[in-house]
């Protein structure tokens, strides 16, 4: 038997018939075609004008090839109220001062929680879980009360404080920490005189990269695609993320079906799903590395 049969493991052992497997493959099979249908019907209406977005058989192209012209037009100020790409810098630094303030805060706190005995450790563990039963639509008129007395109103602070507290990352941290930086290493670090700061920095930091690519990858979705706050906060044009811009742009193709954003509309979108694309495949060799460091040092 081959090196590549030995390392394959027999069907039967899993107990699963070869029909059944069949039939499971077949429909993740056509899950995943409809879940990129959508995508590849933005990608081939990203290259039409308005015209063949409506006229057209949706899941194919057509002449005049308008890709190159539409990707322009979104660094004009077409409608008086920004451009795209000024909206894309907005998101962009929203999700970076976001999503990596709540990486470290939550890693912090996830690191307090798994490997530091304190009275009331438990029950504050829960209180913070507890904030996941809060809906983010409720406390955003209260958010907005509190910051028009602070003066946080258009105001880039308004959009990242809310965005560094996430109970969901600290979480996720305190579970994978718990599981991954032994507490024999630390207490070896301690009696060898290591300070706390330097146990996190130089053992524990090393042995969380998953953990923190993975809240990291949550944070920045999370603050990248968020909408509702934005919009309640923000009434200058200069400072809307690409969310609440692209999402003006729709509002007005519905207001006046005359006007030329609708191909605005479609290639902004697409572009919307690149940069979130790219950081996925951009830090996932970490991640698989980081898993497998982390299991070595187990």
């Amino acid at each position: 038997m081959s090196r590549t049969d030995e390392s394959q493991i027999p069907i039967r052992l899993y107990g699963l018939r070869r029909g059944t497997v069949t039939t499971l493959t077949v429909l993740c099979g056509l899950f995943t075609v409809f879940t990129l249908i959508p995508l590849l019907w933005i990608v081939i209406n990203s290259t039409k004008n308005q015209a063949n977005i409506f006229e057209s058989f949706g899941f194919w192209f057509a002449k005049p090839f308008q890709f190159f012209h539409n990707l322009y037009q979104l660094s004009q100020d077409v409608d008086g109220e920004g451009t795209y790409l000024q909206w894309m810098g907005n998101t962009a630094g929203y999700a970076a001062l976001g999503g990596g303030g709540a990486t470290v805060l939550s890693a912090l706190a996830g690191y307090g929680f798994a490997r530091y005995r304190f009275r009331g450790n438990r029950p504050l563990f829960f209180f913070v879980l507890s904030a996941l039963l809060v809906p983010v639509t409720a406390i955003t008129l209260p958010l907005y009360l509190v910051y028009a007395k602070a003066g946080l109103i258009n105001s880039i602070w308004g959009l990242i404080l809310p965005s560094l507290v996430t109970p969901i990352g600290v979480y996720l941290m305190r579970v994978y920490i718990a599981g991954s930086v032994p507490p024999e290493l630390i207490d070896a670090a301690r009696i060898d005189g290591a300070g706390e700061i330097r146990i996190l920095l130089r053992l524990a930091v090393p042995l969380m990269v998953p953990g923190l690519l993975t809240v990291f990858l949550l944070n920045v979705v999370a603050v990248w695609n968020n909408y509702f706050l934005p919009l309640m906060i923000f009434s200058r044009s200069n400072l809307y993320p690409l969310t609440v811009g692209v999402g003006l742009w729709a509002q007005r193709v519905q207001g006046s079906g005359s006007t030329q954003l609708v191909p605005l509309v479609v290639i902004g979108g697409l572009i919307t799903i690149i940069p979130m694309v790219a950081l996925f495949l951009l830090v996932q060799r970490y991640w698989r590395g980081g898993l497998l460091l982390g299991s070595i040092a187990n």
